[in-house]
């Protein structure tokens, strides 16, 4: 009988959970966008202060998915939230269930966490994991913009003036 385990990752996973989100990235099609090394990887994920933490997904013992998430904050519920980033299953370990057993873990942190919600993205292409989300009960926030500030742009509103 097949068995899944997920376990949180440790700093000799980096390897691993580079390859997922690589994998990610070609899913998404966007392979040229990841910009991220292991070293990288290391330092944000295991080092002094880490941005994020990352679940990992085994199949039989064999790497299969990934859940990389951090915590937010809602100021109207004056809690904290989890923020997943990404979420991956490897195509050959797709259907098994794997990446509703990582959205359950995730729910569980949550909950032993006290957070008052977990919160996510995705693309509005990506009609599969759409319907997937909302037979768990997701629901989109499609009132929502997101916004974002990246590279140049950012080095210039950090310093308080944006060039014309």
């Amino acid at each position: 009988m097949s068995s899944l385990t997920i376990r949180l990752a440790t700093i000799t996973d980096v390897p691993l959970i580079l390859h997922f989100i690589r994998g990610l990235a070609e899913y998404e099609r966007l392979p040229d966008a990841v910009v991220a090394t292991e070293a990288l990887l290391a330092e944000q994920l295991f080092g002094e202060r880490p941005g994020a933490e990352v679940l990992i997904a085994e199949w039989d013992g064999a790497p299969a998915g990934f859940a990389l998430f951090c915590h937010n904050f809602s100021t109207f519920l004056g809690r904290r939230g989890l923020w997943l980033e990404d979420l991956f299953v490897e195509p050959a370990h797709r259907g098994r269930g794997i990446g509703k057993a990582l959205l359950a873990r995730l729910a569980a942190i949550a909950v032993e966490r006290d957070c008052g919600r977990l919160e996510w993205s995705v693309l509005d292409w990506n009609t599969d994991a759409i319907g997937f989300y909302r037979s768990l009960g997701a629901v989109a926030m499609d009132e929502w913009t997101t916004f974002r500030v990246t590279g140049a742009d950012l080095a210039i509103l950090a310093r308080g003036v944006k060039e014309e």
